[in-house]
């Protein structure tokens, strides 16, 4: 077995029932992407953003965002040092291989704001001063549904940052009772040992982006692009840059199934989850799984 579907399988371990999940959340990962988990509190999210990182053997950071959050929390500070007469750069939590951003929705938008440039460019700019991220560098953000109390929706820009969004949804009676009758799920994320490198991910990136990808293909992505931009189920369609979004996903999930060529197949098993948060209703909603499997229907494919 290799490390991937080891590295899968010891996941599936700790964050049951949720195997699709875990998949999406790998196929982001190996697409270099960034992840937005939504749900209600107390349904895995946390607990998935830790197990990635301790089986991934990333180097984690969790940023709890609150009310009162400021840039500079993120970020980092510039202090006066006196006996080297000079200001010196103290990194914040962003400087970590993979970001836990949890309820970034409960930070005000300036708080937000400040994951823009590091999730876009890889760097964050203090005092007129560049700083690179380390590499791999991912931003697993949290988040709860919008109408809890005490909750900013991210803006549109924002959103756009993250490849996926998923749902974890409650556990299935059989995922759940083994849940309750099962060990502690923190003690078992401080037992796990890491079953990939940072270097193996970087090197299932360069694999991602060799996976083929056939003209007919690019017909059926850019028939679905357009049917969004048509369709009056969305205010706005799809732009190039989610085109683009949805081709590296489908591929890094053909790659999940041991694949060098993207099928339909692949592409409608990321539509979901890439498009949803991209594709807003007249209501001023983000789209649903239905919406998106409609809209599948609706595109034959070629």
């Amino acid at each position: 077995m290799s490390p991937l579907h080891t590295a899968i399988q010891q996941i599936d371990l700790v964050v049951l029932g949720k195997t699709r999940q875990i998949r999406l959340a790998m196929a982001c990962l190996i697409a270099g992407g960034h992840l937005l988990i939504e749900d209600l509190p107390g349904v895995g999210k946390t607990t998935l953003a830790h197990v990635l990182a301790k089986t991934l053997g990333l180097q984690f950071q969790r940023i709890q965002f609150t009310s009162d959050l400021l840039p500079a929390d993120i970020i980092g500070v510039s202090i006066y040092e006196r006996s080297a007469e000079m200001f010196r750069f103290h990194p914040g939590p962003i400087f970590a291989q993979l970001i836990l951003a949890d309820e970034i929705n409960r930070a005000t938008p300036k708080a937000q704001s400040a994951l823009l440039e590091a999730m876009e460019e890889r760097q964050v700019t203090q005092d007129g001063t560049t700083h690179t991220l380390p590499d791999p560098f991912f931003v697993i953000a949290t988040q709860n549904p919008q109408q809890q109390i005490g909750t900013f929706p991210l803006p549109e820009s924002q959103l756009d940052r993250f490849l996926m969004r998923l749902a974890l949804g409650y556990p299935d009676r059989t995922a759940e009772r083994a849940l309750l009758a099962g060990d502690d799920r923190r003690q078992m994320i401080s037992e796990l040992t890491p079953r990939m490198s940072p270097a193996d991910l970087l090197q299932l990136q360069q694999e991602n982006r060799a996976v083929r990808i056939s003209g007919a293909l690019l017909d059926y992505v850019q028939a679905l692009l357009a049917h969004t931009r048509q369709s009056p189920r969305f205010v706005n369609g799809l732009s190039p840059r989610a085109g683009l979004a949805l081709l590296s996903a489908a591929r890094a999930w053909a790659l999940l199934d041991g694949r060098q060529a993207v099928l339909p197949e692949d592409v409608q098993a990321v539509m979901p989850s890439v498009a949803g948060h991209r594709l807003i209703t007249p209501a001023g909603q983000m789209s649903s799984e239905d919406d998106v499997a409609a809209l599948l229907r609706e595109v034959a494919i070629p």
